[in-house]
């Protein structure tokens, strides 16, 4: 069935790109931001005006290094707008040559066979003459391979033949957040496990029985690193793709249960919006943990008094709890970039170069994390003037984003990436509602087990038919 759902994709590839050549007598070129006698290279992202005034910088800066080569580049809505519109165009044409990407959008594209491996670039050695005079290799020396973090590196690979598909351009995780104000006054510790993190969710209800003590954003993310810190299955790119249905798992479902019981947890679907909007709250219901992307932290951030221009409480930012301290484990998010064969060779060759530039720039990635709130994804940043002065900024008020990304860059060993494959981000949708549907779970505690393996066993028949669909 997919063999024949590619053939037949090709197939209306290629006839629109005959429609595509033979109308493009009737388009106006200006309109395009196309140059005659360039080549000319279209990037997709999700970059708001801030991160776009810095990207511009630096495409002009690339620009002079390579005239010969004209980015054009656009916002397209959310990463999920980003996969949304690159799959359609897979299908009619018109693609851009270079997308903002997660995994899970380049097993997609990869039905396709639409995305472009870049081993062949990255241990190419040929010469390239750049209009400073100076030649460079078009792949990466050592030295550049050496200086990313590796996590961010080798999620690349993670397609399950070997290669690499990817190179990471930002990256985030998941930290905890914390009211540094509370837990002083209540002589509270920070929790480094999970157990610990119960314990401190009890104490916090007895001081303040309205509260929720913890807000989880993403039930998704929950669910998936408790696998990866448990070493429990969750799903493999290879052979029988969706092993998540396993009693370990029910096991620590059943926990959480228990947890959202009690009034110690609530979660971004359950709650209804983002849960820094209970951890920021100074009045009514609110929580003092919240767990969320660093990339956020602004967001975690309360406003400031207007009568005394001060932030009503201090926040604190540390790891995420660890089910074992021997095996930590916290997620890689944050946007990639992959490029999709144009079927020209020069085209294909120019795009690497710039995404080889956006990479491995120090300046650029120094100034696009303090502009984004992500961190760079190369080590030698934190050796930069510019990037060692935002970071000597932090603290739990107006350097929030800096404190931030000082936690992220301190856990770089314990970063890990999921499986990608054809229906892996089907496999994230089910666990995520898996665990939601789980956490709403009311009765005797046979009762309520029976029904989680009954969800779990439904999760995996709708990844199965789904990605069968598909």
């Amino acid at each position: 069935m997919r063999k024949i759902l590619l053939a037949l994709l090709l197939l209306v590839t290629m006839v629109v790109n005959m429609f595509a050549l033979t109308s493009c007598f009737f388009t106006n070129p200006d309109d395009s931001g196309e140059e005659e006698g360039k080549i000319n290279i279209t990037f997709y992202h999700t970059m708001g005006a801030n991160l776009r005034e810095v990207l511009d910088f630096y495409v002009d800066e690339f620009e002079k290094i390579y005239p010969h080569i004209n980015i054009i580049h656009e916002q397209v809505g959310s990463y999920d707008d980003v996969r949304d519109t690159v799959s359609t165009e897979l299908m009619v044409g018109g693609q851009p040559n270079i997308t903002y990407c997660y995994p899970d959008h380049v097993a997609l594209y990869n039905v396709a066979q639409a995305v472009v491996t870049l081993d062949q670039y990255i241990n190419s050695t040929k010469e390239i003459e750049r209009a400073d005079g100076k030649t460079e290799i078009l792949g990466l020396t050592q030295e550049q391979k050496d200086d990313f973090i590796q996590a961010y590196y080798e999620e690349g690979r993670q397609f399950g033949d070997g290669e690499m598909y990817t190179m990471p351009l930002s990256k985030s995780t998941e930290v905890l957040y914390y009211n540094v104000d509370f837990f002083k006054e209540h002589n509270l510790t920070p929790p480094t496990t999970w157990d610990e993190l119960e314990a401190l969710c009890a104490t916090i209800k007895t001081i303040d029985p309205n509260c929720i003590p913890l807000g989880y954003d993403s039930e998704s993310n929950w669910f998936i690193t408790m696998c990866e810190q448990l070493k429990t299955p969750y799903t493999s790119a290879t052979g029988e793709h969706f092993l998540f249905d396993d009693e370990a798992n029910h096991a620590f479902v059943k926990k959480f249960q228990e947890w959202y019981a009690k009034g110690y947890v609530t979660t971004q679907e359950i709650y209804g919006a983002y849960t820094s909007g209970l951890f920021v709250a100074t009045s009514g219901q609110k929580s003092y943990m919240s767990i969320g992307s660093s990339a956020g932290a602004t967001h975690q951030r309360p406003a400031k008094d207007e009568s005394t221009g001060k932030y009503p409480f201090e926040v604190g930012i540390v790891p995420i709890p660890q089910a074992d301290e021997t095996n930590k484990k916290v997620i890689s998010q944050g946007p990639s970039l992959c490029i999709l064969d144009s079927y020209d060779a020069a085209e294909n060759e120019a795009a690497w170069l710039f995404v080889k530039f956006l990479t491995t720039n120090v300046s650029f990635q120094a100034e696009f994390s303090e502009a984004s709130g992500y961190v760079p994804v190369i080590k030698s940043v934190a050796d930069d003037p510019f990037y060692q002065d935002f970071l000597a900024k932090a603290d739990g008020g107006n350097g929030i984003a800096a404190l931030s990304a000082k936690v992220c860059l301190e856990q770089e060993s314990y970063y890990y990436v999921s499986p990608a494959f054809n229906g892996s981000s089907t496999a994230r949708d089910e666990v995520g509602r898996l665990l939601q549907e789980c956490l709403l779970l009311t009765g005797d505690d046979a009762k309520v087990m029976a029904e989680i393996k009954n969800i779990f066993k439904k999760a995996i028949d709708e990844c199965k038919y789904q990605t069968d669909a598909g």
